[in-house]
């Protein structure tokens, strides 16, 4: 497939005037003022732009970059705009821009009507709708779709990118999906912008041997299982995996142009691992009648995308890490189709270890090669193309897993600097210290943002990603890191969740029906006493036992306060479900 000139491609408007009436938002493109259209701020209904529409001096007029959708509430709808972009690059030759601030307005007059409980369920789904408006790693481009992978793009039909943008691209990796639904209905396709689900985007120019080249990193993340670490594990019974994400290394060189597709994804079996105030909350391998269908259907769908499938688990293969592999590898027995590896990566790497890759690649390395990689010359003949893909996976699909992958693709773009004549067969790129730089820079600020979609900090292990050992400095982030991610599991994740599946669509607002939002439980009022009495009689203890030599009292006064605390260490331990932040609006499953 050839890629299009512009003035084949369809291009969305770029730039917009929203004007503000007291019954309604209008929205016109700046290059075309007389197209548009108008949402009433009543009932949130959508109408085409006509001469009688924007009649009146409008209260506001502002410059927006984009309109995401709308999502209907208890109360009436909300419209989803685009404030402000950044650009942070190209693909393939196509602008792409990063949201830095969008907004949802509301078109809810009718909440006047709105029952005491519909007022207070409406009041929690727009605390959702704030946290969805601090997204972090949407992107999207007004040029051409950014979910179809390069391979993929040369397989469509002639005619593909004269498609509206939203035609264009896969459902799967469509971060607002669920909120174009109107807009597609009423045909307002030069409006309608795709942003990619959390995709994750770097960019590395570099210089091969005075030969210029380009390296994108680009990571689209699947919406089928959508969610947060500890709230969305494993699959679920169609086969979706948590945190799936499939990541593209695309090289451009002397006309040449290379990709390498890799997968991640969650162990596709039925469990999970709830919070509940411990570090390291258990993890529980769910019994299920169909367990070996959702392994089935999760590969089947792998193979049908990507072709040959080789599942790397880097998992510990002890404890209840070494429990959960060793039920994946029993059901990776039942498909003869799929190669199954299991690396120890904590045992056999450590901390410091990461040239004991090596390892793995000696164990897999040949059949990795040979899936081979995509590639197209300068008049865009396809010269190889990749036939299978390796999917890792730890136990996050985080940290671990970003490390291999990086190894991996180091490999492969040493063999394809190889085969069009940069390298000779001796070299590699770690010889080229200024470029290698620049390419484990941006596989550890793409490890970076994954995590900060899926755990909400930074990838732990980014030493060696981007060093290939572990620093002071780094062993500093990582446990900082590891601290934020206990904090925001425990007591924010349960809304972070709650968030992401109504703007995916999994939880529907229903008007006219029993509240449906799970009560917040005891939360609110007996953890912040609980902390209290507990830091309070820990401070005690220290102090009185400090004081005890000098008198009968002081040694009664320690074993009070002592009493006192492990009571309340055990009254935490025993609830400490409940007093973590959980989500209200959908089950695990």
């Amino acid at each position: 497939m050839e890629i299009a000139p512009s003035s084949s491609r369809f291009k969305l408007y770029d730039q917009f005037e929203l004007l503000e009436f007291p019954d309604k938002y209008v929205v016109k493109p700046v290059e075309s003022p007389h197209e548009g259209f108008s949402v009433d701020r009543r009932d949130g209904s959508i109408k085409p732009l006509d001469e009688n529409t924007s009649s009146g001096n409008p209260t506001k007029v502002s410059t927006i970059y984009g309109v995401g959708g709308t999502i209907r509430l208890l109360a009436g709808t909300y419209l989803l705009v685009i404030n402000s972009r950044e650009e942070v690059g190209t693909f393939l030759g196509f602008p792409i821009f990063r949201i830095t601030a969008m907004k949802f307005l509301p078109c809810n007059d009718a909440s006047r009507f709105a029952t005491a409980q519909e007022k207070k369920d409406e009041a929690y789904f727009r605390t959702l709708l704030l946290a969805l408006e601090s997204t972090p790693g949407l992107y999207f481009s007004y040029e051409t779709d950014l979910t179809v992978n390069l391979q993929r793009r040369f397989k469509l039909a002639e005619g593909w990118m004269r498609k509206p943008v939203w035609k264009q691209a896969d459902p799967r990796y469509v971060w607002n999906w669920h909120l174009l639904e109107e807009l597609i209905e009423c045909k307002l396709d030069g409006f309608i912008i795709p942003i990619n689900k959390r995709l994750s985007y770097q960019v590395a120019k570099l210089q091969l041997k005075n030969s210029p080249a380009v390296i994108s990193l680009i990571s689209r993340r699947c919406t089928r299982r959508l969610g947060t670490r500890m709230w969305r594990r494993g699959a679920n019974l169609d086969g979706d995996t948590a945190n799936f994400v499939e990541t593209e290394q695309v090289v451009e060189i002397n006309g040449f142009k290379f990709s390498l597709l890799q997968v991640r994804g969650s162990i596709p079996l039925l469990w999970e691992q709830i919070v509940d105030l411990s570090y390291k909350p258990q993890l529980k391998i769910n019994k299920h009648e169909d367990t070996p269908k959702v392994v089935q259907r999760h590969f089947h769908d792998l193979c049908q995308r990507y072709g040959e499938i080789m599942a790397v688990d880097l998992t510990d293969q002890h404890g209840a890490e070494g429990e959960l592999s060793k039920a994946y590898a029993t059901e990776m027995e039942k498909l003869p189709n799929v190669r199954y590896v299991s690396f120890d990566f904590h045992n056999i790497c450590g901390t410091t270890n990461f040239d004991n890759l090596g390892v793995l690649y000696e164990e897999i390395g040949d059949e990795f090669e040979k899936q081979g990689y995509f590639l197209v010359d300068a008049d865009e003949n396809i010269l190889e193309e990749q036939k299978g893909v390796v999917r890792s996976n730890c136990i996050d699909c985080l940290d671990r897993t970003n490390v291999t992958q990086n190894y991996m693709a180091q490999k492969i773009l040493n063999l394809q600097l190889q085969r069009i004549g940069v390298f000779d067969s001796t070299e590699c790129v770690s010889k080229f210290e200024d470029d290698y730089t620049k390419f484990k820079t941006i596989w550890a600020e793409q490890g970076d943002e994954i995590s900060l979609q899926y755990a909400g900090t930074y990838a732990l292990k980014g030493d060696l990603v981007r060093y290939g050992k572990q620093t002071v400095t780094g062993a500093i982030k990582d446990g900082m890191s590891a601290l934020s991610r206990y904090y925001l599991n425990n007591f924010q994740d349960g809304v972070r969740q709650d968030a992401l599946d109504l703007i995916s669509g999994r939880y529907t607002v229903g008007s006219n029906s029993p509240s449906q939002i799970q009560p917040i439980g005891a939360q609110p009022s007996f953890l912040p006493v609980a902390s209290a009495l507990l830091i309070g009689g820990v401070t005690v203890t220290s102090f009185t036992i400090h004081q005890a030599g000098r008198n009968t009292q002081q040694y009664l006064a320690s074993a009070l306060w002592a009493g006192v605390t492990a009571g309340v260490v055990a009254m935490i331990k025993a609830n400490g479900r409940h007093l973590c932040s959980r989500p209200r609006l959908c089950h695990l499953i």
